[in-house]
């Protein structure tokens, strides 16, 4: 298979910075809305980066659950591998690659817990088989077999019966409190259109990149 030939020509969409919203919260809202209402499958599926104690990178697919201009949030095993990473490098990068309108936004930045409250508001909403779900895995662990993960599945559905599936206090949600965010527009002869937004002092910086 030649890979050298697999290239698309993108369109002339383009993206101007008359066009940007000055808040980068804003503009990510607005661009959220405009892939959810051309039925992009999971527009808040993202890909986050973080660094293990060597430097070594690690990437996954998680899912945005809220976001404002404070930061965007997602939750986890507080217990798994990429919370181990956070934890020693609170530093991390999401990737939302809207590939069917030639877009992507890149935001970096700090990344802090939320409140036990937030996570407790966010797990009651969540569908009862998610809610047991987050009890059986122990999240990036080793494990023998599937078997074994489908007998604790059953040990938990027993221990909680038809009761309230409370929240597991290994369970919980991220904030990832930007710094920077990038948006990306794909345009012809792959001069594409890139605008850094950088928090400053006094708010936003925006720069047009060199694509």
């Amino acid at each position: 298979m030649d890979l050298f030939q697999f290239r698309k020509e993108y369109s002339s969409r383009g993206l101007r910075r008359a066009d940007l919203n000055p808040n980068p919260a804003q503009q990510f809202a607005d661009w959220f809305a405009q892939a959810t209402e051309v039925g992009f499958h999971e527009p808040n599926a993202m890909s986050l980066a973080s660094v293990d104690e060597s430097g070594m990178p690690f990437q996954r697919i998680v899912l945005l659950k809220s976001f404002d201009d404070q930061g965007f949030t997602f939750f986890t095993n507080y217990t798994s591998r990429k919370a181990k990473h956070l934890e020693h490098c609170p530093k991390a990068s999401l990737l939302f690659p809207w590939i069917t309108l030639e877009r992507q936004v890149i935001i970096q930045g700090t990344v802090e817990k939320v409140t036990p409250a937030e996570s407790a508001e966010y797990f009651s909403a969540r569908p009862r088989e998610s809610q047991i779900g987050a009890w059986v895995s122990n999240q990036s662990d080793v494990i023998p077999s599937r078997e074994f993960l489908m007998n604790k599945l059953e040990e938990i559905r027993n221990r909680f019966g038809d009761g309230e599936v409370p929240l597991p206090e290994f369970w919980g949600g991220y904030r990832l409190m930007p710094e920077n965010i990038e948006f990306w527009q794909g345009g012809p002869a792959r001069l594409h259109d890139r605008f850094f937004y950088q928090k400053t002092e006094s708010g936003w910086s925006i720069d047009r990149l060199s694509p």
